[in-house]
């Protein structure tokens, strides 16, 4: 069984993920790729791993690969490098960039991974 993705205040009309799928098994680096439309600040957004008890593994921004300045998807890529973590499964959580800092404009994808 495949876990599912969270949408926290968005949906797949804003983000999607191409790679890793939910439920990837992942090494210490690999690649998250995929498009968001008015998820960017400055043509990033954050991206966050966290091991199964929720402890930060790494934490990097998602850099668009076009011209971020539209409401349309632009796609993202970004890749990830962090130490062996001391449980077999963790989740990723992207996170629109909010520079206003008001909770109301806050969105968040969260996708579970297992590690190697």
């Amino acid at each position: 069984i495949t876990p599912p993705i969270t949408y926290i205040n968005t949906t797949k009309e804003k983000i999607v993920v191409e790679n890793p799928f939910p439920g990837a098994v992942t090494g210490k680096e690999f690649e998250i790729r995929g498009k968001a439309a008015g998820w960017y600040f400055e043509a990033s957004f954050p991206v966050s791993l966290y091991d199964g008890y929720g402890k930060l593994l790494a934490r990097a921004p998602a850099e668009a690969q076009s011209d971020w300045m539209t409401e349309n998807f632009v796609p993202f890529k970004i890749g990830l490098k962090f130490d062996a973590p001391t449980t077999d499964t963790g989740f990723l959580v992207l996170e629109k960039d909010n520079p206003s800092g008001l909770p109301e404009h806050d969105d968040e994808l969260r996708i579970p991974v297992k590690f190697r």
